[in-house]
């Protein structure tokens, strides 16, 4: 091998971690819902470990509030569907990939032929709708979720703890709440703090959950919900425990 031959494969760099199946992330079919600054991120971090087919799911436009946190977003951009922007801009990180945009609200979404799923959504109600949906088709969904210089990751499997699991009074008061930029017919409520570096972090860590899930190591996941505090640059995981009482935790009898 010539000197430097090795740095004309893209991913040279990560076929150095033994374990980690880049066939399996490559030929993965993802679902990610909502193209905001989370959804921005996460689709950017995909795409640079070598996810290429992508769906993204977003009814929002753009703002100019939004150009601080999304990468793909431009001044010119405003008024344009969140979604078909990411998919437009998104594809120059890794020329090949499939990057489907589909302008609509995650809960008008029939098509649930995924293999994983990102959740990167602004509302408890939607999160709840997606967290039912993936369980339901017994599709690993990875939640993400930020509020100023704190975030949280939880993954979701077939079995064990959910996202309603965790669910107490306080979120369901807010389940039609929605924390969006437009407002979009929903009831409007004050926005919620953020920045783009929590934003990056809990990206980074929702990706890297599915890479270890698509590379056969569920053992490595978060297996609760891992809390983030960037003030003072820690993470914590703390337990949600099972709720027999769960209405996704039946769905088994359905299938």
């Amino acid at each position: 091998m010539k000197v430097g031959e090795y740095d004309a494969d893209r991913f040279d760099r990560m076929r150095r971690i033994d374990w980690l199946d880049l066939d399996s992330i490559q030929n993965t079919r993802c679902l990610v819902a909502g193209a905001g600054a989370l959804g921005n991120e996460v689709v950017k971090c995909m795409l640079l470990a070598g996810f290429r087919k992508i769906t993204v799911v977003d009814m929002d436009e753009i703002v100019a509030s939004n150009l601080s946190r999304c990468v793909f977003f431009r001044e010119t951009d405003g008024g344009r569907k969140k979604a078909e922007v990411v998919a437009e801009r998104a594809g120059g990180l890794y020329p090949g990939a499939e990057i489907v945009p589909v302008v609509s609200r995650i809960q008008e979404t029939e098509d649930w032929e995924f293999d994983i799923v990102m959740g990167c959504l602004d509302n408890i109600s939607a999160r709840l709708h997606v967290n039912s949906h993936a369980r339901y088709h017994r599709i690993p969904y990875i939640d993400g979720a930020t509020d100023g210089f704190r975030g949280k990751v939880q993954v979701v499997f077939e079995n064990g703890p959910c996202l309603e699991c965790g669910m107490n009074s306080s979120h369901m008061k807010m389940m039609d709440e929605r924390f969006s930029c437009t407002g979009g017919g929903t009831i409007f409520v004050p926005k919620l703090a953020s920045e783009i570096t929590t934003t990056s972090v809990i990206a980074a860590v929702q990706v890297r959950e599915a890479m270890k899930i698509l590379s056969g190591r569920r053992e490595l996941s978060i297996r609760n919900v891992m809390y983030y505090d960037g003030l003072s640059g820690t993470m914590q995981e703390l337990e949600v425990p099972e709720d027999s009482s769960c209405p996704n935790h039946n769905t088994e009898e359905l299938k």
